[in-house]
């Protein structure tokens, strides 16, 4: 039978159509949440996707990246973890406690690799930091908290009560202010308490804290992260000493910091995402931590919070905000 141009047309579109299909159906996709975007956790994503990139994966027809945000709202990062288990993604990684929840609450086939999860047996992702057999593996940003305290020892000898701002419904600050209780008891000092269930909360929190504390120490806590101005201001005003463990805080009025480098954090959660997609099961890896500490200082935000910092601590510093 002789093909008139129409049928050859119709023929070559339908194969056009069938290739691209096929090359869609072996795509693949790396769908990322986070709770909220603060330099930290933006570190994350970026680290993540340098890895991806440096083993290839970029936006094509044949691999896929999408990125949102809760804006701190647990229940949209509900929302985006069924999205994304709806957009059938190939590895969901999840970034904080918050949004890790959200999604190993959403699925329990498809990959999810968390990271910036301090304690991922306490937020029940994992029941150890051993390989889970389950769909969930990742990096956890926990802090040896001793050396917190040395730090804090370090900065303000003096220190006989120490402030910690944090939201009590986020289970990683929960963990750390429990276990700060302790090792400050232990050091004959005491920790005083104030919670900020929101981001707006943070800087009346704080203000509670001024008079009561002789110093004022943060974790990762994604709302205080988010809005550590307002943390600031009140340290400034009040002449309190502000020490974190997120090493981003530092250049925005933190004293110092000792924490782990976040993009670094990035690269070494998107080296397992990378090894998913090659084809080894989630349950098989272990979950990892970072024993990278880097210190931070800043000399002006100590002289406006009425500390002076030692030079020899200073040079100790792998970055020094001026």
């Amino acid at each position: 039978m002789k093909l008139t141009n129409t049928t050859k047309l119709l023929a070559g579109l339908l194969t056009s159509v069938s290739l691209l299909a096929s090359t869609l159906v072996g795509a693949q996709t790396v769908s990322v949440s986070s709770i909220v975007e603060h330099p930290a956790l933006d570190s994350i994503r970026d680290g993540v996707k340098k890895s991806l990139e440096d083993a290839g994966y970029t936006d094509t027809q044949d691999f896929k990246w999408q990125f949102q945000t809760a804006q701190g709202n647990t229940a949209i990062a509900t929302q985006i973890a069924r999205k994304f288990v709806g957009d059938k993604s190939d590895v969901i990684v999840a970034i904080s406690t918050p949004s890790a929840q959200a999604v190993v609450a959403s699925t329990k086939s498809i990959p999810v690799v968390y990271s910036a999860v301090t304690d991922p047996v306490a937020a029940q992702l994992v029941s150890s930091f051993e390989a889970s057999g389950t769909n969930v593996t990742g990096v956890s940003d926990a802090l040896a908290l001793e050396k917190q305290v040395e730090l804090i020892r370090q900065i303000v000898p003096a220190a006989k009560n120490v402030g910690m701002v944090y939201n009590p419904g986020e289970a990683n600050s929960a963990v750390v202010v429990e276990r700060m209780r302790e090792l400050l008891s232990a050091q004959d000092m005491n920790l005083i308490e104030a919670t900020a269930a929101r981001t707006v909360d943070v800087g009346a929190a704080a203000r509670s804290l001024v008079g009561k504390v002789d110093v004022i120490y943060t974790n990762t806590d994604n709302n205080v992260v988010s809005a550590y101005e307002s943390l600031v201001k009140v340290g400034n005003d009040a002449k309190i000493p502000l020490i974190a463990s997120d090493t981003d805080s530092v250049s925005r009025g933190a004293i110092a910091a000792l924490g782990v480098n976040y993009f670094d954090l990035g690269l070494q959660t998107g080296n397992i995402v990378v090894r998913i997609l090659k084809g080894e099961k989630p349950g098989d890896i272990a979950s990892e931590t970072s024993d990278k500490l880097e210190l931070y200082v800043n000399p002006g935000a100590a002289e406006k919070q009425g500390v002076k910092l030692d030079d020899a601590f200073i040079e100790t510093a792998a970055k020094v905000i001026q």
